[in-house]
């Protein structure tokens, strides 16, 4: 189920700030699509539960891709705005991922080092082992967090923000996250998604300063990632 301004998914909200967890299927900003976009749904809410007649301010500050879920902020104030681009754009967030994956990985934990070169045709990224031409260095950690009866599910820290990274880099290593057509998966999820979900947020509250942490939990209604919190992980 996609989100609407009547059952969309809050998970903090102040003067500056909106932090929402992301349904799968949902898009953060518009696109060729023309589908309501996140970002409106959010301001009907707002309008809605404020009673503001006129427009709604809400800065858009960073994305996940369509068939991902997970924790996305918004600001909403042009203050705000500005000084969470500029977190995220200096790497000063801490983002960590859950993503489930069809085969295992030969390691329980490591770093994965890659050189990413986007496709915007195939709208895809490529990761490299060595540096080539028109390349992006892409860093992520990950650790084994749950064996479920047919995969594996991985905790993921980003170093680096690309296109695509967490699923790029994976399945580069053969661990292909489950339902990702276009970076391997033998089948597609039914609803489309991807079992990939932005679980955690970290950064400093942009006007208070303070130490935040967002935690989005994934779909219940979904038996893989019931089974994940299921499996006796104290993450979720």
């Amino acid at each position: 189920m996609r989100s609407t301004a009547e059952n969309i998914d809050i998970i903090y909200e102040d003067n500056h700030l909106l932090v929402v967890n992301k349904r799968a299927g949902d898009l953060v900003q518009g696109d060729q699509t023309g589908d309501l976009p996140l970002v409106e749904i959010a301001k009907q809410y707002i309008a809605h539960k404020y009673n503001k007649p006129g427009k709604v301010f809400l800065g858009v500050v960073h994305r996940l891709d369509r068939p991902t879920s997970g924790v996305v902020v918004f600001a909403r104030t042009s203050k705000a705005l500005s000084r969470l681009n500029a977190m995220f754009q200096n790497r000063e967030t801490q983002k960590t991922y859950w993503a489930v994956v069809d085969r295992e990985p030969e390691h329980e934990k490591a770093t994965l080092t890659h050189f990413m070169v986007r496709n915007p045709k195939q709208n895809k990224s490529y990761a490299h082992i060595k540096e080539v031409p028109q390349s992006k260095k892409a860093v992520l950690s990950y650790k084994v967090i749950a064996r479920l009866e047919r995969y594996t599910a991985l905790e993921v820290e980003l170093h680096t923000g690309r296109h695509h990274q967490i699923r790029s880099q994976l399945a580069a290593i053969g661990s292909v996250i489950k339902g990702d057509l276009k970076y391997g998966a033998k089948r597609s999820n039914a609803d489309g998604s991807i079992h990939l979900h932005a679980h955690r947020l970290e950064l400093l509250h942009p006007v208070k300063k303070e130490p935040m942490s967002f935690v989005a939990i994934p779909n219940t209604q979904d038996p893989i990632w019931a089974a994940l919190i299921g499996s006796g992980t104290d993450r979720a």
